[in-house]
């Protein structure tokens, strides 16, 4: 068995995890300075510039032609479309480690989704690893609302919009697998959302009569930081090793490294945003980390006895 087959979407999710991770504290920064939609519009502007010029001086290679276009469309409207709106709107009306912890869900939707739609059934132990996982991130939810006041009802059910478009994004992706790059797939996902949210960025200045202040906020270094971050590495980066680790493994097992993010989300909240730490963050924290464990390896035994029985059968 190649050993690189499998370690390296084990490194790609876990580095998609971190960099998701800090993402919160970097929306949540940048949202002191540009209300949602215009964060929203030059994020993606940024990305898709970039892209473009990476593609322009042929770094790298894409070709949409006779392949499902549809399906990819669906896909970039639940990633980055729908998700970053619920996402951006609920970071606002929540705090940075809640919106971590909400995704944590997305496993579970993910997991449900996928023996449906593309018949990957995990295993028992892969299914109590990944419910140990989630349930982490319950009991630090739970036990965070009776301890804090910082997120709203509205807030909540925000994020619960944006778990549910990552998780048909996570299912879509894998299911394209076969017919897009991780490259085509990020470009695309890029190009809509920079139209799509600067359409509406557009539309809103225009009613507020603001059209002349649209680059305003480009003056604020606080808010470039972020969009740098935000546009190179939780854009480009971390949606292209998504996209690659989803081509590579299966979608619930890649889904359940999503919760990686939320004990960095929680960490960046304690450290930059004078957020509590608390003995159930630990606590969650280690139940996280332990059904991401299990998840991964009980994966790797069982694509390890896959490949010995098809071994065996030639």
């Amino acid at each position: 068995m190649d050993k690189n087959r499998i370690i390296l979407p084990y490194i790609s999710a876990t580095t998609t995890s971190l960099i998701f991770g800090l993402s919160y504290l970097f929306t949540k920064r940048a949202l002191n300075f540009a209300e949602p939609f215009e964060l929203l519009s030059f994020r993606f502007l940024t990305a898709f510039l970039i892209m473009s010029l990476l593609i322009i001086l042929r770094i790298i290679k894409i070709n949409y032609r006779s392949k499902p276009l549809k399906t990819l469309l669906l896909l970039s409207i639940s990633q980055p479309i729908f998700c970053f709106i619920f996402e951006t709107y609920g970071l606002k009306h929540s705090s940075s480690s809640q919106a971590g912890l909400m995704l944590a869900l997305i496993p579970i939707f993910v997991s449900i989704l996928g023996v449906y739609f593309l018949k990957e059934i995990p295993s028992r132990k892969q299914m109590f690893f990944i419910l140990l996982s989630v349930l982490g991130v319950i009991y630090i939810v739970l036990m965070n609302k009776s301890n804090s006041g910082s997120t709203s009802l509205i807030g909540t059910v925000m994020l619960i919009f944006a778990v549910l478009s990552s998780a048909a994004f996570n299912i879509l992706s894998r299911k394209l697998r076969n017919d897009f790059s991780p490259f085509e797939l990020t470009y695309f996902m890029m190009a809509l959302g920079a139209i799509c949210f600067n359409l509406i960025s557009v539309l809103l200045h225009v009613k507020q009569n603001k059209l002349g202040n649209y680059f305003d906020v480009l003056y604020k270094k606080d808010f470039i930081i972020s969009i740098v971050y935000l546009g190179i590495f939780s854009s480009i980066l971390a949606f292209f090793l998504l996209n690659y680790t989803l081509s590579k493994i299966e979608a619930s097992k890649s889904s359940v490294f999503a919760n990686l993010s939320t004990i960095v989300s929680i960490i960046a909240g304690v450290v930059f945003l004078n957020e509590s730490f608390k003995l159930y963050h630990a606590i969650g924290a280690s139940m996280i980390l332990l059904g991401v464990w299990g998840t991964s390896y009980f994966g790797y035994i069982k694509n390890k006895i896959s490949d010995l029985e098809k071994t065996g059968s030639e």
